[in-house]
């Protein structure tokens, strides 16, 4: 999953977003967002349809499954 910590914190970063900022606007945990970006927890699959509908990338690009 270390291509989803990567991808995750560069399109949070790229929004200009804390991490609190993001937990807040997703409805998810800072925590779970901190571990996944540490590469230290593997987020559930409705965690990661919600980032990927809130930044507008497909499930696959956060898997690292795709380019897009």
């Amino acid at each position: 999953m270390e291509v989803f910590s990567e991808r995750l914190k560069e399109l949070r970063q790229g929004r200009g977003l804390t991490q609190k900022e993001l937990a807040k606007e997703t409805n998810l945990s800072k925590s779970a967002i901190a571990f996944w970006e540490l590469n230290k927890r593997t987020p559930n699959a409705i965690a990661i349809v919600t980032l990927a509908k809130y930044f507008g990338v497909t499930s696959d690009y956060l898997l690292g499954l795709s380019e897009y």
